[in-house]
């Protein structure tokens, strides 16, 4: 068989492996000066220019032709109205998928909780949703209604008060699907700008798209960069790379699961990332074959093409301890655990932002409806980040309460901390409140 799938080919065993692998899997998601200077400049003439500046860069990187703003505004009547369009199996699909997120987000739910000390004293903590947040949903390559799911239900959960989308239009085109999934997420509004001047549209407000407390959703490098440049007058979910998937299997998975697995990360774009490891060589050479045969098939083979000769590998190692070792130190986006006893691995996996258990997990079917958001940390920030949730969508207070007894009692910790530290007027101010009877 024609080997029509390149794919790099790693060892443990290789003197050169740890190199090659920090080759393979290093990402370096800062812009090139070029692209700083863009968003700069498009960040600035939002900010000066408002409503106007969106209309004429949507229409000269969108390739619009918009006079009036109100043309870039979709609203809840527009947005069911899509929803009646889309046949009946998509919207039976969307919903489920819908409920199952709902269901899953709402175990994530957190609410207020404070305690009482022998003296009176209260302390605790107020949960409290965002007032605003903007859900950024890319267009281009591909539309993404399970990104506009996954983003907006949490939200909803969280008790947030308001859902502002931008979503991208290219040359007009909208697919239905993201319409109709923003109705039955309960978007309130919709934007069809994209890019950089979204980002500072919703980071500093306009006229009439509303300056949102935090913003949430991945987006091409123009994008990327753009929330780099706000963060600080906004919140931000996180600045993603592109998708990733680390496959550890047994050799006993039928391969052609294993290559499909493979491809559908490969398949989102070409800079995305599809790792096989697996101490089975014959395995490996099995998954290569399937690969082969059914890159034909695929219709990103192109994207799939590049993204596997670029950044994918099969890598053999001598044993389950090198895998779970590689496991860590990949710290992937999404970790397939195509094995006997998946559950046995688990106490041992620092460092995954999803985990798949067991031979029949596709990670597909985390990215559409198994419930667990599918905004995941990627390039290796798993090893300090977690899943978009509910948890990013509300904020927490610190309650304190001191009775007079509390107050006194306290005050001669502080009063001997703050004089430690210099700061009188804080140790007098601790003081004022010490009993002295």
């Amino acid at each position: 068989m024609t080997d029509l799938c390149a794919v790099n080919r790693l060892s443990t065993a290789d003197a050169g492996f740890d190199r090659a692998l920090d080759q393979l899997i290093a990402w370096d998601g800062v812009s090139d000066a070029d692209v700083e200077k863009v968003v700069r400049d498009v960040i600035q003439q939002v900010r000066r220019e408002g409503d106007q500046a969106l209309i004429a860069l949507t229409n000269r990187f969108d390739r619009r032709d918009i006079e009036q703003f109100d043309q870039l505004c979709i609203g809840a009547d527009q947005l069911h109205a899509a929803l009646q369009k889309i046949d009946s199996a998509t919207r039976a699909a969307l919903e489920s998928a819908a409920q199952r997120i709902r269901d899953y987000h709402q175990h994530q739910r957190q609410e207020s909780w404070q305690y009482q000390e022998a003296d009176g004293t209260t302390l605790g903590q107020k949960i409290t949703p965002l007032d605003r947040v903007g859900i950024y949903v890319p267009g281009g390559k591909a539309s993404y209604p399970s990104s506009v799911l996954m983003n907006a239900i949490p939200a909803r959960v969280a008790g947030v008060g308001e859902v502002i989308m931008t979503v991208p239009a290219p040359d007009g085109e909208l697919s239905p699907m993201v319409l109709a999934a923003a109705a039955i997420a309960g978007v309130d509004k919709v934007f069809t700008i994209g890019g950089a001047q979204a980002i500072a549209a919703l980071a500093y407000g306009t006229a009439t798209v509303p300056k949102v407390d935090k913003i949430v959703g991945p987006g091409n490098i123009y994008v990327a960069t753009a929330k780099r440049m706000v963060f600080g007058s906004v919140g931000l979910d996180m600045v993603a790379g592109p998708s990733e998937i680390l496959v550890v299997c047994d050799g006993k998975t039928n391969p052609d699961w294993i290559a499909m697995d493979l491809f559908s990360q490969a398949e989102h774009d070409e800079n995305a990332q599809s790792i096989l490891i697996s101490w089975d060589k014959q395995y490996l050479d099995a998954v290569h074959q399937s690969m082969t045969r059914l890159l034909p098939t695929m219709e990103r083979e192109a994207i799939i093409c590049q993204s596997l000769a670029a950044r994918g590998a099969l890598i053999e190692v001598e044993n389950e301890g090198q895998a779970l070792a590689l496991i860590n130190r990949i710290a992937p986006e999404h970790l397939e655990l195509s094995l006997e006893n998946p559950e046995a691995w688990l106490p041992n996996i620092r460092h995954a932002g999803a985990i798949f258990m067991g031979r029949f997990t596709a990670e597909a079917l985390g990215d559409y409806c198994a419930g667990p958001n599918h905004v995941l940390p990627t390039s290796a920030t798993a090893r300090f980040s977690s899943p978009l949730g509910v948890y990013d969508f509300q904020k927490r207070s610190s309650v304190i309460y001191c009775s007079e007894q509390g107050a006194s009692d306290l005050g001669r910790v502080a009063s001997v901390l703050a004089r430690g530290e210099s700061l009188t007027a804080h140790a007098k101010s601790a003081e004022y409140r010490i009993r002295r009877d």
